[in-house]
């Protein structure tokens, strides 16, 4: 039978080598945001803006109309956050839409959307309420129709996605209560026995895991005689026996999710319900989440389309000294970035969603800057919002209303947009995971050299192999069209965009400068200088998102759709944009980071626990991190599937 899992301990460097066996290493496709990173500006991977076909366009259409009255007419965003659960019939009225089966396959029962109208779907839904939208990204974009279609077998396609596609939630289960972003430390258990395997273990955070009827398990299973081992990915039925969800989470924001903590405890799993090899469970969730982390930036376009309007009508109606808030520089600055980092975001997600369909395109760099940006832009669009609002922006929706206001939930979108920059990779964590794919390049031809384990003859070797690369690339770095004045002269239209397009071009030149100069100057401690990583990772976000919105506003202005105001919005987006790089590099060579790496050695010593005095800590009783040691559930059954 199963032996009693144990959870792992590893070195930082055996947590390491598990992260990068995980990643994709080849680069079979081109990359405009990897080039980007070299320093090349390929604006030829993305103008003319890739179109949709007029058949997927036409079937987008027609269910977003659908959608648009469902959720006009069947959704009570108001009910969902004073109740803290989404109304089962609302849920049922998703299914009989096939809002489950968005992105299936017609075969299967889906409805076979694209993934441009997939993500607009859940800027709509989510613009209704936030935990709709995370329901359904949840459930497809990383729960079991994303990896069986990827890796799945027919056979499993066969008997699991059509129940997904109308009437079976599913849910995607990693993250343990001491393990988050270093799965090398992973302990869940899967034992070989017979025909099956065995779970025992803890899952923590597992969104939509209390009312789920499939689970995407990710579980260790042990080497042994006839079994690789290693980190593995598992199709589970909720219900079965052994499996008890013990508590269902509550939020800061998203008060309608259905998130909780599932115990394992002799779970029977058949081997036919393995998705793919044994030990390829972490490269399976990451090529999940290449385009699955398209949906947040998606959702987050949603918001900011909702905080332009609420932004719009308020600054209009609200008077001070005479004349509209909207007219106070002050306030007009703040709607000027809500609009045109709405443009700029949309811009994004639309590109990267059409690469994405189109295949001819490896966006596994763009989806992550994509999900980094969005998030990170959307917190900052509500907050602005709730600013500009002013005390009511402060004051709930519930609040507004029962003194007879209009009920605007801007202090909910605040709430509920803060966990984005969390979930799904958190912003430190992608700084990270984008700063190796865009260092990628370097390491391929000179990792050797910083790398301790290796021998002087792979590290003479290495030296060779550099400096045929470098001799090649740094040249190319010195000039290009960016210093022409006739540049991209096709974006100079009633307003000249090709400035900005010069400028992302000599700036990504200075970014690859850049990076090549810290790879010389800390060689194989680059690694810890995430503050340095991070902001290479930020430029090369806002170099993208520049390059985006101007693609975007000469496809509208060549398309006839509002061209002339995609221009300005692109130009006011771009002349924001560039003072952030600008502000970016400078913080590249001037920052704090060694100050600040000595304070926390001090805080973290005790030296400033004096700073500490003159308050009292509310908090609770209890460990910082729950226990969760295998064995047989003590709590109660808290699933509540929804049929």
């Amino acid at each position: 039978m199963s032996a009693t899992p144990h959870k792992p301990t590893v070195t930082e460097r055996e947590a390491r080598q598990v992260a990068e066996a995980a990643r994709e290493q080849d680069w079979r496709k081109p990359s405009f945001a990897k080039e980007l990173f070299l320093g090349r500006f390929r604006l030829d991977l993305i103008h003319p803006h890739p179109m949709p076909s007029d058949e997927a366009s036409q079937r987008g259409e027609e269910f977003l109309a659908k959608l648009r009255d469902f959720c006009e007419t069947k959704i009570d965003s108001a009910r969902i956050e004073r109740e803290a659960q989404i109304p089962d019939e609302t849920i049922d009225g998703l299914k009989e839409l096939g809002a489950l089966g968005m992105k299936i396959d017609t075969k299967y029962g889906g409805l076979g959307l694209t993934q441009v109208y997939y993500n607009k779907a859940l800027a709509l839904v989510g613009s209704a309420n936030p935990a709709i939208g995370a329901l359904l990204s949840a459930h497809q974009s990383i729960g079991v129709p994303q990896p069986l279609k990827i890796f799945g077998t027919q056979e499993q396609k066969d008997v699991f996605l059509p129940r997904c596609a109308r009437t079976d939630i599913s849910a995607f289960l990693l993250t343990e209560p001491d393990v988050g972003s270093d799965p090398a430390r992973l302990a869940t258990a899967a034992v070989p026995d017979g025909d099956d395997y065995v779970l025992d273990g803890v899952k923590l955070w597992t969104t939509n895991g209390v009312v789920a009827d499939l689970l995407v398990v990710m579980a260790r299973v042990p080497k042994s005689e006839g079994h690789k081992g290693g980190i593995t990915a598992f199709v589970v039925e909720a219900g079965s026996e052994g499996i008890t969800v013990e508590n269902r989470n509550a939020f800061m924001g998203l008060r309608g999710l259905e998130n909780g903590v599932t115990r394992f405890h002799q779970v029977r799993v058949p081997a036919a319900n393995r998705i793919g090899a044994e030990g390829a469970g972490l490269k399976i969730a990451l090529t999940t989440l290449n385009t699955g982390r398209l949906s947040l930036p998606a959702m987050c376009v949603g918001a900011g389309k909702w905080c332009l309007k609420i932004a719009r009508e308020w600054s209009a109606a609200r008077e001070q000294w005479g004349k509209p808030v909207a007219l106070h520089e002050a306030v007009g600055a703040k709607i000027s970035f809500i609009a045109a980092t709405t443009f700029a975001l949309e811009a994004v997600v639309d590109l990267s969603s059409q690469m994405a369909d189109e295949d001819r395109n490896d966006i596994r760099i763009e989806a992550a800057l994509a999900k980094l940006y969005g998030s990170e832009m959307g917190c900052l669009m509500a907050d602005e919002l709730v600013q500009i609002r002013g005390g009511r922006g402060f004051e709930t929706a519930a609040s507004l209303a029962a003194r007879g206001e209009r009920a605007v939930p801007a202090e909910q979108i605040l709430r509920d947009l803060r966990i984005n920059r969390i979930f799904e990779g958190s912003t430190e964590i992608m700084h990270l995971l984008i700063a190796r794919e865009a260092v990628d390049a370097h390491l391929s031809v000179a990792g050797d050299l910083i790398d301790p384990d290796k021998s002087l003859s792979d590290k003479a070797k290495a030296g060779a192999n550099a400096g045929v690369f470098y001799a090649k690339w740094l040249p190319k770095l010195v000039a290009g069209p960016g210093q022409l004045p006739r540049s991209y002269h096709e974006f100079n239209q009633q307003v000249d965009l090709s400035p900005h397009l010069r400028y992302v071009e000599r700036s990504a030149r200075k970014l690859a400068r850049s990076t090549f100069y810290a790879m010389s100057r800390w060689q194989g401690r680059m690694e810890t200088k995430q503050g340095f990583l991070g902001r290479i990772v930020d430029i090369g976000a806002e170099l993208f998102a520049m390059s985006a919105a101007c693609v975007r506003a000469e496809h509208l202005r060549a398309t006839g759709e509002h061209g002339r105001e995609a221009y300005q919005l692109a130009d006011a987006f771009c002349r924001q944009s560039r003072i952030r790089v600008e502000e970016l590099f400078g913080r590249l060579w001037s920052n704090t980071d060694d100050l600040d790496r000595k304070v926390v050695e001090g805080v973290l010593s005790g030296t400033y626990t004096w700073l500490e005095e003159g308050v009292v800590d509310p908090s609770g009783e209890g460990p910082w991190i729950a226990d969760a040691t295998p064995g047989p559930s003590r709590k109660e059954n808290v699933r509540r599937p929804i049929r």
